[in-house]
């Protein structure tokens, strides 16, 4: 399919509608209000090994986003980044040196210790991805668990103080924090008995985020 943005002619190569990454640049372009239709890669049946996929991303992981010009911009945070430069409102990346460097601190710690782990989980223990991760470490798999429940009782504790992960704004951080949030559900990771059992995780501002609420395409 071929995309337009109000700024550039653009493809957007897509995984699964749940695979985590591809939602989270989902919510980036919800947020800043861009509609794009997006093109879905199979995961499930390897299609993001073929040929085809394979000279769009060698590495054959997604997104990918292929502008008018031929480039290829791989790498969700890579790909969200362009969209805040295209469009710079609402900011989700932080505005000022300190702001940029605080929501940039809060979404690599979101990002390495809690949507990582949950990723771990789900490719080391769920049936349907042993073609994928090859091979399965089951005991790795496990082994991320408590580290899940040890961050979301951290974040949790964090977000007593404020609305918001990175501060009184909401921005990439969130979504991230969001997105790991939602992919504990395939990756059966319960939320600890000490926080709220709904998936929230104490968290009623983020899962109000209007963009947030809308379900993956």
């Amino acid at each position: 399919m071929l995309f337009r943005s109000q700024v550039d002619l653009v493809h957007v190569h897509y995984a699964v509608p749940h695979a985590s990454v591809a939602y989270m640049a989902k919510q980036i372009l919800a947020e800043k209000g861009i509609s794009l239709p997006m093109e879905q890669i199979d995961l499930g049946a390897l299609a993001q090994k073929s040929p085809e996929y394979s000279a769009i991303n060698p590495l054959q992981r997604v997104p990918a986003l292929q502008l008018d010009d031929g480039t290829i911009i791989t790498e969700t945070m890579a790909i969200c980044r362009y969209f805040e430069q295209l469009n710079p409102e609402p900011a989700l990346f932080g505005t000022g040196a300190k702001d940029a460097a605080i929501v940039e601190m809060w979404q690599r710690r979101v990002e390495l210790h809690l949507l990582m782990p949950v990723s771990h989980v789900f490719r080391h223990l769920h049936p349907a991805m042993k073609a994928m991760e090859v091979p399965q470490v089951p005991s790795w798999g496990e082994a991320n668990k408590p580290r899940i429940h040890e961050f979301l009782q951290l974040l949790a504790g964090e977000l007593a103080k404020r609305r918001f992960i990175a501060g009184d704004r909401y921005s990439v951080a969130d979504i991230t924090g969001l997105v790991a949030v939602d992919f504990m559900k395939p990756a059966k990771v319960t939320v600890p008995d000490a926080l709220p059992a709904n998936g929230s995780i104490g968290l009623p501002p983020l899962v109000a985020q209007d963009s947030a609420m809308k379900p993956p395409i």
